[in-house]
């Protein structure tokens, strides 16, 4: 198994009562300064008897839209099968056939949605590649940040629901097929506001994010990604964050386009047997925890 990176960054989204959906899970404002070195930037390693992305069918949740459009995108143009995840099948169909991809429905909340997406790639032949990029953000009305003194059970647990569970149970229904992967690989996206390096660092843009349940949510799935990367040494499954880009989740206020929010994606997609696992990284290289 590769080494464990201590990575971290900053990212961000606000938090609260509307309940933002978003085909991205990212945040995170770029620019912070990196802590304790961060080593070489994660490199894409073909697959073993065939080109990058060659015979590789990928499956990203959230898809129809954002930053897990373009990975989507990408991915296709990189020789992928792509299999856009999509809460709303209407809308998978018609992002699927713009990309030149295929569409299942899949809601991350739901188990029998969950399970009859992974019968559905059982039948088709199998999964390589899993992206989890769906994932929500809770705002005030006004597009506030729900901040400690305002949050409340009831609102985190919504926000877990999606950003936390829907990982696990994403993972759970699809780890069959990905063991029958010659080269599996499993991305998570998550945000440099899960960094708690990054966080309690004063002089960190992520230090004065006031936001509660969303960096904790992420911070979960950062810990899950490492757990996952011991349980199954096989397998590359890492954390990225894809930077403060402009999607849904953050009513396009972010700094960076999708373009360069799904850079990190995309590479830490298409890495090889020997490529990193167990890692946090944004598009610079391995972030703090």
């Amino acid at each position: 198994m590769a080494h464990l990176h201590r990575p971290a960054s900053p990212s961000g989204p606000g938090s609260a009562r509307r309940v933002i959906h978003r085909g991205t899970a990212g945040g995170g404002r770029a620019g912070a300064a990196r802590a304790g070195g961060a080593g070489r930037r994660p490199r894409a390693v073909p697959r073993p008897g065939a080109e990058p992305g060659d015979m590789t069918t990928t499956l990203i949740t959230g898809a129809n839209k954002g930053l897990g459009f373009e990975t989507a995108r990408r991915l296709v143009a990189a020789g992928h099968t792509v299999y856009v995840g999509s809460r709303d099948a209407a809308r998978g169909r018609r992002a699927a056939e713009e990309l030149g991809a295929r569409s299942v429905r899949l809601d991350v909340t739901d188990d029998d949605s969950v399970d009859a997406a992974a019968e559905t790639l059982a039948a088709d032949g199998g999964l390589d590649v899993l992206v989890n990029n769906a994932g929500i953000e809770r705002r005030t009305p006004d597009g506030g940040v729900l901040d400690a003194a305002r949050l409340t059970a009831d609102e985190t647990r919504l926000l877990f629901e999606t950003n936390v569970f829907g990982v696990v149970r994403v993972l759970h229904a699809f780890l069959p097929l990905l063991q029958r992967s010659a080269a599996p690989v499993v991305v998570n996206v998550s945000s440099g506001l899960a960094s708690l390096s990054r966080v309690t660092a004063p002089d960190s843009p992520a230090h004065a994010y006031p936001g509660v349940a969303y960096p904790a949510s992420k911070a979960a799935v950062n810990m899950l990604t490492v757990q996952y990367a011991k349980a199954f040494p096989a397998m590359r499954i890492n954390a990225v964050e894809p930077g403060y880009t402009a999607t849904d989740l953050n009513r396009h206020a972010g700094t960076q386009t999708v373009e360069e929010g799904a850079e990190i994606i995309v590479r830490m997609a298409q890495v090889g047997p020997e490529g990193p696992t167990a890692g946090f990284f944004d598009a610079a290289g391995p972030l703090p925890w």
